[in-house]
């Protein structure tokens, strides 16, 4: 069943831990930062668009200053992690080069993915990015979060990433083989779970245990991440990145490591989280044709919109509303109000002239709406 089910995704977020991309703590490993890189590549020539989730930077940091233990101090950890980015973002760059893919650095904090503004922000980039080719290397924001550093991980964080630009796969590279029903360092019986379903509450209990003197996390942050990429309809693959051409392989269907499946179709958990999850603060008025080419599955262009009621930043979930009165539809705005209203009745060619920029053609894309009537 795990080749119909990898096979078929497009979009991939793929994640690597301190443990890989450091060798255990020993310096960056750039052999194996180079083999992902070629991995990649090769998905990309399958016409997949790949994000790149990766940890290392307080890792990375520690080894350039000669730290051989993780330190407890918040300004310490946020040094490493200022001085470990330079290198690894260097490193990525180059070996992405060889291929012939440009890159691009993204660090994010969860705030970014908390706040409806900088969410819509953080999605648009993304996908501009995946648009144009280019890889995005994410990493959380460590040189300036607090707590995230002292609680936070790059599983919750590849899984988040998943969610915002709703990937069909989030692939998690570790050092272990695999979630198994047991830790097999004290379990001679323990056996490899091949697959399973995202979200099974039996798995937290399977997984137990902490990270590496490296990284934070350990298989249970997996585990989690699992259950919350499947909510947006991402299946996950927890796999050795010590294997030969682990990313190739998964994403071609091969059975490698552990599956963990999402039984939640991705368009059904997208309209569900904004049909139901969302305070709607403000109204865009539509005239008949907008309201025609909502039924339809399209974006709202601004041509269509009438009058924008309420006070709403860029972000904010907006009510679409029919010449009739009824809501018809909802969704995330592109612009705040007091924007909507000034390139309200106007084409889009018009929007750069009346605001000096353009954040997006239409107001509310077709994939951030769904049909409430």
């Amino acid at each position: 069943m795990q080749t119909t089910r990898l096979t078929s995704a497009q979009r991939l977020v793929v994640k690597v831990g301190s443990a890989l991309v450091t060798n255990n703590g020993a310096g960056l490993d750039l052999a194996a930062i180079e083999d992902w890189a070629r991995q990649i590549s090769v998905l990309r020539e399958q016409g997949k668009q790949v994000v790149l989730v990766s940890s290392g930077a307080i890792a990375c940091g520690m080894q350039r200053l000669g730290w051989s233990k993780r330190p407890k101090s918040v300004h310490e950890l946020q040094a490493a992690a200022a001085v470990g980015q330079m290198g690894l973002v260097q490193v990525y760059e180059g070996a992405f080069s060889k291929y012939g893919l440009q890159t691009a650095q993204i660090l994010l904090t969860h705030d970014d993915l908390a706040d409806r503004k900088r969410y819509l922000n953080a999605r648009s980039t993304l996908t501009t990015l995946l648009e144009l080719g280019v890889v995005p290397i994410i990493n959380e924001n460590d040189t300036v979060v607090t707590d995230e550093i002292k609680f936070g991980d790059n599983d919750t964080l590849g899984a988040l990433v998943a969610n915002l630009i709703e990937a069909d796969a989030l692939i998690i590279l570790t050092d272990q083989t695999g979630l198994f029903t047991a830790d097999p360092r004290k379990d001679p019986n323990a056996t490899l779970i091949s697959e399973a379903t995202a979200g099974d509450e039996a798995l937290e209990s399977m997984a137990g245990g902490a990270g590496t003197r490296i990284g934070t996390g350990g298989m249970i942050t997996k585990v989690i991440a699992a259950k919350r990429a499947a909510r947006s309809g991402a299946h996950t693959a927890i796999a050795s990145g010590r294997e030969i051409d682990p990313i190739i392989r998964l994403a071609n269907g091969e059975a490698v490591g552990t599956l963990l499946v999402s039984n939640t179709p991705p368009l059904a958990a997208r309209k569900q989280w904004l049909a139901d999850h969302l305070q709607l603060a403000g109204r865009l008025l539509l005239d008949n044709g907008a309201a025609v080419a909502l039924r339809d599955g399209k974006s709202l262009l601004p041509i269509g919109v009438i009058a924008s009621e309420g006070e709403f930043e860029r972000g904010a979930a907006v009510a679409c509303i029919a010449p009739d009165g009824r809501e018809i539809a909802r969704g995330l705005c592109n612009y705040g109000s007091g924007e909507a209203r000034l390139i309200a009745r106007k084409s889009t060619q018009e929007i750069e002239n009346l605001l000096g920029y353009v954040d997006e053609p239409e107001i509310i894309h077709r994939d951030n709406l769904i049909l409430t009537n």
